[in-house]
């Protein structure tokens, strides 16, 4: 029984500082909608986007604790990230560099 508490204890805690990390997020963007997908045995993804169009993912443990994280903190969360929420995404000459130009030839990050 005691270590089922410790266990909850630190899933607590852990979905406390991810929720945390999504507010802050949030207030840095003027707001902030996500998404939580599941990973498999590494946890889950919470991908995060700005009002103001920036992104981010923060990968949680397991999905439950994801799913926990994004309660505490809020946030509109979506069942897929498609259509007007993936639309909101602004991508700069960063993304577009690492995702494509290096394959194709393209000028490097570093």
């Amino acid at each position: 029984m005691a270590d089922t508490q410790q266990v909850d204890a630190k899933a607590d805690r852990k979905a406390a500082k991810l929720a945390k990390q999504i507010t802050a997020f949030s207030k840095a963007h003027g707001g902030a909608e996500g998404q939580v997908a599941y990973l498999g045995q590494t946890g889950a993804r919470i991908a995060l986007v700005g009002e103001d169009g920036n992104w981010g993912n923060l990968v949680a443990p397991t999905y439950d604790i994801a799913r926990q994280a994004v309660e505490k903190s809020g946030i509109t969360v979506h069942e897929d990230f498609d259509g007007e929420f993936a639309a909101k995404v602004t991508t700069g000459r960063y993304e577009w560099t690492r995702m494509a130009g290096i394959q194709l030839g393209g000028p490097s990050n570093a």
